[in-house]
């Protein structure tokens, strides 16, 4: 069965594996498929979901929704997400105006069919909108007990502090960050991390084995396998690129005797890894087959040694990414449209 971590300075606990259903419900996988694997992650303990309004244009949290129907709401830990666009595009239809998300809030619970949700996150920082105008509409969301605690996803240091002080002065808490982290993509540990520690914020961390680049299925110098991510033209080979290099699919395939000696597979160990920070309260975990999920809540509980931590570093070297300023970078500018 899965641990449980706290979430930031708050009584909330969740599970460290949490079923994320990114890029798979609504678009790459059935909806039975996708109904099984949560099945399967609530088989297994996992009791924390994520979903985003934007994920598939709003079908995510609807399959999300009828696969939890039935189930305890109480006993469940449901996360959404608001900023990127959804419906027709018009000019308020994305960001962090009071508007947008009021509207979408309102949106979510309907498609999630529950009355909260236990963790509502800015998906990223809007340069259009006051933040205060933001942080006051998340105030006011908390109040009428339409979501328990606030996060953000992909912030800076900086931006994590300001919101971290208007949501003292609102009267509400603002516990979670949500990046991607990896072996291979570090960016948040010499800001976002100190930062978060000193704020009670922890991190909720998404794409842990690296769009599968971790996994040890993509072998250098030979084509992508048939139905993975890299030959998803839906966006998966787009996000996975950066990856797809053969100086860095070498070095991962570095990682085997590392994975073996710790009997576990080569996804178990890049999951077990970003659990090893202390302020990571939990990785995210997708699936297209229900087995998928059974496999990945096997990294739970995992201790890595720290010799075997210092060869997992060795082994990657400089393919590692660690620039800090890749989190401002590939924020955007404003507002889609």
């Amino acid at each position: 069965m899965v641990n449980y971590r706290y979430l930031g300075n708050s009584g909330l606990k969740i599970t460290e594996i949490t079923y994320g259903n990114w890029l798979t419900h609504g678009s790459q996988v059935e909806n039975d498929v996708a109904t099984a694997c949560v099945r399967a992650a609530l088989d297994a303990g996992i009791t924390s979901f994520d979903t985003a309004d934007v994920y598939a244009n709003t079908k995510a949290e609807q399959v999300l929704g009828d696969a939890l129907k039935g189930e305890r709401r109480e006993s469940l830990e449901i996360f959404t997400k608001v900023y990127w666009t959804t419906g027709p595009g018009g000019p308020n239809d994305s960001g962090l105006s009071r508007k947008h998300i009021m509207e979408s809030i309102n949106g979510s619970l309907t498609r999630l069919g529950t009355d909260y949700v236990d963790l509502y996150q800015a998906h990223r920082y809007d340069t259009e909108t006051p933040l205060e105008e933001t942080m006051q509409a998340f105030a006011d969301i908390v109040r009428q007990g339409k979501a328990l605690y606030i996060g953000v996803s992909e912030w800076t240091a900086p931006q994590l502090r300001a919101g971290h002080a208007l949501a003292k002065e609102l009267g509400f808490q603002l516990i979670s960050s949500q990046p991607q982290y990896s072996m291979l993509w570090r960016v948040i540990e010499d800001e976002v991390v100190p930062a978060s520690r000193e704020l009670g914020v922890s991190q909720i961390v998404w794409s842990p084995v690296a769009q599968g680049v971790l996994t040890g299925k993509y072998l250098p110098g030979q084509p992508a396998p048939a139905g993975s991510r890299a030959t998803d033209a839906k966006g998966g080979a787009t996000m996975i690129s950066r990856f797809m290099h053969d100086d860095v699919l070498t070095r991962v395939q570095g990682l085997r005797p590392v994975a073996d000696e710790l009997g576990l597979t080569m996804a178990q160990l890049a999951v077990a890894w970003v659990l090893q920070n202390d302020n990571v309260a939990a990785a995210l975990v997708g699936a297209s087959r229900p087995e998928q999920v059974a496999e990945n809540v096997k990294a739970s509980g995992v201790t890595i040694p720290a010799e075997l931590l210092a060869r997992i570093d060795e082994v990657l070297g400089s393919v590692v990414e660690r620039d800090p300023a890749k989190t401002a970078e590939g924020a955007p500018k404003k507002r889609p449209s």
